[in-house]
Parts: structure tokens; C-alpha cells; sequence
């Protein structure tokens, strides 16, 4: 079967400039119809969504799951750190929004190993990898309310100016005239400022 994959990859990759890209495409789905019988093509767990984890935390045991958010508290326990996060949706880097009206609810992360809080304030957007263990209750307001719990296996923080939109870079060139007006300065083309 190896070969039979093997084949319709190289396949598939020399015939688009001599049959089009239709029989390419054809000849592709054919070969993913061959990885669905039994072939050993890669394909991964679905990725679990907040909304699937928060509706039953308990059913999720042990699925690893990515969730970013805004960090509403972190506390130092015997434990490890336990880290409470407003849930935002990630974006293809896995950076979280900044539109908090989008969140699906709140989570807690919990670190084993020790993490200052101090380096995760209040108001900190992270990306969380791990594993779901469950779910805890704690009070929220005058109210309790139900994480889903989540064991930390990477961490990382976005700076506070990662939404910033990056600098426009305008060309200056390409040769001595700049609009209307004559420049004696000449810029190698592409000068950036």
C-alpha cells in the first residue's frame, strides 16, 4: 500500500502540466480515496473547540487541547500554579483576539511546575497547550461557577504590543524624481524608510 501512496504522489505531482489541473485534482482525490481503505496517510484527532470542552469537561479526560485567552488571575498553590483565563478565540498564529464580546466563557490552567505570577498579570494574553483534566468550581462574584480544567504542557505570553499593526515601509526610489518635484537625492531601489 506504501507503494501504491508513493505512486500517486510522485503521480499526481508530474502529470498537472501535461493532463490539467481537473485530472490532477482526480487523480489526487483518488489517491486520498486509497489512504481512507486501510492506507497508512496521516491524519490526526479533530481539534476540540472551547464550547465542545465546556459543555462536558469530564467526557474530555485526557485530549490534548490549545486555548489562548486573556489572564483574569494566576495564584501560587502546593499544587502548582493555577491560572484563571478569559477565553478568546485563537487566530491562525494562535495569537488570541482582543475582542473580548467573542469569548465562550473562562477556564483555569493548572502549571506543576512553578510559574511567578507575577510574570502573568492580570490583563496578560497567553496560548495554553495541554491536556483537559476535568473541570473545578470555584466562586465567581456571589456566584460558583464550573472551569473546565486544563494541565499546562506550554505556555506562552504575547507581548503587550502584539496587536500594534506593523509599520508601513513606503518606497522612496527609484530614481531621482519624487512626484512633481526633483530630488537631487537618489535612493537605490527597494529603499525603505
Amino acid at each position: 500500500m506504501e507503494g501504491a501512496h508513493a505512486l500517486c504522489y510522485n503521480g499526481a505531482m508530474r502529470w498537472p502540466s501535461l493532463i490539467g489541473f481537473g485530472s490532477a485534482y482526480a487523480l489526487l482525490a483518488g489517491c486520498a480515496a486509497l489512504g481512507g481503505q486501510g492506507g497508512t496517510l496521516p491524519s490526526g484527532p479533530p481539534l476540540l473547540s472551547f464550547e465542545q470542552v465546556k459543555a462536558a469537561p469530564e467526557s474530555y479526560k485526557g485530549q490534548p487541547v490549545t486555548f489562548g485567552g486573556k489572564v483574569l488571575s494566576a495564584r501560587r498553590l502546593k499544587e502548582g500554579t493555577r491560572i484563571e483565563i478569559l477565553q478568546l478565540p485563537l487566530t491562525r498564529s494562535d495569537q488570541p483576539t482582543l475582542d473580548l464580546e467573542q469569548t465562550q466563557g473562562r477556564f483555569v490552567a493548572l502549571r506543576k511546575e512553578f510559574l511567578d505570577p507575577a510574570t502573568i498579570p492580570p490583563g496578560t494574553f497567553i496560548t495554553v497547550t495541554g491536556e483537559i483534566m476535568g473541570s473545578m468550581t470555584l466562586p465567581l462574584d456571589e456566584t460558583e461557577y464550573t472551569y473546565p480544567l486544563l494541565r499546562v504542557n506550554t505556555l506562552r505570553v504575547w507581548s503587550d504590543h502584539y496587536d500594534e499593526p506593523p509599520r508601513i515601509r513606503r518606497p522612496i526610489g527609484p530614481g531621482p524624481y519624487w512626484g512633481p518635484y526633483w530630488s537631487p537625492y537618489w535612493y537605490p531601489w527597494p529603499y525603505y524608510w
